[in-house]
């Protein structure tokens, strides 16, 4: 989420606490940048508790905590070997995923093959909460080794109500799927895990960890619409400009309803706001956003009227109609969720750092910027070449992004943040090279991901077999197979062409497997 991120989403609970009964405030919430998933309707899923070890390899505590999960038994036919489909929940509540296992991509594999489906809920989301607060020294156990071996002890020991027989790993064969950072750890488990994980499918799947990001805006500034794309590189372009004059910054940042933002850099990540809404995109629309393609089509609206075409600043600099345009969308769409009662400062400012400090459990946005953090990075920043083309300011570098680690994790007693994340406990299980039979990689071609998937630019090709599938999808974004209807032959062609074929190197896998198949 970041320092910004963090700002938006308290300004969304603010909000929502405020005008709680406004149907538009949910919308609004669910549409916010990098979030993708919403809520749609489903069956009703019972959550059940699987008793978990908070540290599970070293002697520090003998606590344990209830992970949650919930389990789809509907198409399951005993006696036949039939899999177990078990869906990750990733950095999220997990009954936000309820709707993969209702009509998206569990459904539809446990369909074809006579399986159960399985959302399993990451430690320290949702409700499997194994501590009392978020400060450092108790998320001190929130780390890549210690969740891939709550899915292990899980695999190998659960037992579903209103099914008699042991359908555990590995005596069972178990699927394994993950999307985005659920799906390296389906890559990783696979590697980690070999002798209980038959199978394992990784979408969007994250297996290279990178701490400067900076390709993450740069699949959005080619992929988006080349007009918008542009006005984007325009604006920014002429606001970094017009920074170094300092004159002028006041009159600028007045125009995006911004003039008492007092660093530069919280005003440049206030304008990052929209670009976020490329990764909502989601081919299913009950599900997606269209706030991405709204704000292109508001960048490129003409002048009304007589209205000029640009605006003059001090020291005869300007800002053109598309510039205005970003301008009027930010003061309507952003600074308008500033309460009257705070200032900008209060709303958009990141350098308090008692703004990090609260370690309550309702401050849900710290488990993950803790694994970032420590182990994952992805702090995106502008390209660290200033000729390269940019959607982002030249002012978002890795020191303004990574400030937000010392600031919301100071040491403590038994852990300490390292000053820059260990990308290296997440690359050395593969990286971008990562494989193993029936391990499968699946990816959207314009993924504001997929530089940090093995379908990078900066990974080797390699063949799409049924024992290694892998497969990219045409003008997909975030884990697109992810989503489904329930009846598959109405979803877009790519979209099912992807779906009949993981069911068929999903059931050709299973045509190998024995009790004492070497996994």
């Amino acid at each position: 989420m970041g320092r910004q991120g963090v700002n938006l989403w308290r300004l969304d609970r603010i909000h929502a606490a405020r005008m709680s009964s406004s149907s538009s405030v949910a919308q609004d919430t669910a549409q916010s940048p990098f979030f993708t998933q919403k809520k749609h309707s489903s069956d009703s899923f019972y959550p059940y508790i699987f008793e978990q070890p908070l540290d599970h390899f070293g002697n520090e505590t003998t606590d344990t905590f209830g992970q949650r999960y919930w389990v789809n038994i509907r198409h399951y036919k005993p006696g036949t070997n039939a899999p177990v489909i078990v869906l990750d929940g990733g950095e999220s509540n997990g009954e936000d995923r309820l709707p993969f296992l209702d009509t998206g991509i569990v459904e539809i594999l446990a369909k074809a093959t006579g399986g159960v489906g399985v959302v399993l809920e990451h430690r320290y989301y949702g409700e499997s909460i194994p501590v009392q607060n978020f400060t450092t020294d108790s998320l001190r156990f929130l780390n890549n080794d210690q969740s891939a071996e709550d899915s292990a002890n899980f695999m190998r020991n659960v037992r579903f109500d209103g099914i008699d027989e042991d359908i555990t790993a590995p005596n069972t064969p178990w699927i394994y799927y993950g999307g985005s950072y659920a799906g390296a750890r389906a890559a990783h488990m696979k590697i980690l895990y070999p002798d209980i994980v038959y199978g394992a499918i990784a979408s969007s799947a994250v297996t290279h960890a990178q701490i400067m990001y900076w390709e993450y805006m740069d699949i959005i500034r080619r992929a988006a619409d080349p007009t918008c794309s542009k006005h984007i590189q325009n604006t920014i372009k002429t606001i970094d400009t017009l920074l170094a004059f300092p004159h002028v910054k006041k009159t600028l940042k007045g125009l995006f309803g911004l003039a008492d933002l007092v660093h530069d850099e919280d005003f440049a990540s206030v304008l990052e706001a929209p670009l976020g809404y490329w990764q909502a995109k989601v081919w299913d629309p009950a599900v997606g956003s269209t706030k991405f393609d709204e704000f292109c089509e508001a960048l490129d609206q003409p002048p009304i009227g007589g209205t000029a075409e640009s605006i003059l600043l001090p020291g005869g600099l300007s800002l053109d109609f598309a510039s205005l345009n970003y301008a009027k969308w930010i003061r309507e769409n952003v600074v308008s969720r500033c309460p009257e009662d705070m200032t900008v400062e209060d709303c958009f400012g990141t350098f308090d750092d008692t703004k990090f400090r609260d370690t309550s459990l309702d401050q849900t946005w710290r488990a993950w910027q803790f694994q970032v953090c420590t182990q994952w990075g992805y702090f995106i920043t502008a390209p660290p070449d200033r000729s390269h083309p940019s959607i982002l300011s030249k002012h978002i570098t890795l020191e303004y992004l990574a400030m937000i680690c010392p600031q919301a994790f100071p040491k403590g007693k038994h852990f300490k943040v390292p000053s820059m994340p260990n990308v290296t406990a997440i690359n050395s299980l593969g990286d971008f090279t990562i494989a193993a039979d029936r391990l499968a990689i699946i990816d959207g071609e314009v993924d504001p991901w997929r530089p940090a998937t093995p379908h990078s630019d900066y990974a080797p090709d390699r063949p799409d077999t049924i024992l290694q599938p892998f497969k990219i999808i045409p003008e997909a974004v975030h884990h697109y197979d992810e989503y489904g209807l329930r009846d598959i032959t109405q979803e877009p062609p790519e979209i099912l062409k992807v779906h009949l074929e993981m069911i068929d190197f999903v059931t050709e896998w299973l045509k190998d497997w024995t009790s004492s198949s070497d996994a």
